[in-house]
């Protein structure tokens, strides 16, 4: 790829979002894990394609991967993801990796918005469906008990 290439790129909308620093796992989600397995906690996301057909439960992203720092493009579930926003994406190696992943266009701004705020709803759902009788370990940092979106 040569660098008239990349100049002609043209930026897109796309649907950020960050993986939880700390997530449940295990009988009763007595176990907390950082991040998830293929991202650190923290690290930026973006939203490729959403399966709404079971309720917006998996997503695709593509990210940074944990050990290596490279492009992936992997399904990974909503609830391990927040901080749901429209993103106008330029980075060329980001958009050379979409393409590759045969996604030649990006979303609409009023439409990337709608579905950051439909995710975040989603991801809050089903991090409250995770072990919803079980208490939480003592000194917990799972995302809900960082933020406070457990009550």
């Amino acid at each position: 790829m040569n660098e008239s290439d990349v100049q002609q790129q043209e930026p897109v909308w796309l649907v950020a979002a960050n993986v939880v620093a700390w997530r449940r796992y295990g009988v009763g989600g007595q176990e907390l894990r950082p991040g998830t397995k293929y991202f650190k906690g923290g690290a930026k996301v973006y939203i490729v394609d959403v399966y709404w057909g079971p309720g917006g439960d998996r997503v695709t992203v593509v990210g940074r991967e944990r050990h290596t720092s490279r492009w992936i493009v992997i399904d990974t579930a909503t609830r391990h993801l927040h901080g749901f926003r429209p993103k106008l994406v330029h980075t060329p190696r980001l958009l050379e990796r979409l393409r590759e992943a045969g996604i030649e266009h990006g979303l609409d701004a009023d439409y990337a918005a709608d579905v950051s705020t439909t995710l975040e709803r989603y991801a809050r759902q089903y991090r409250a469906e995770t072990a919803p009788n079980s208490p939480h370990p003592d000194r917990c940092l799972c995302h809900d008990c960082l933020t406070g979106e457990s009550g």
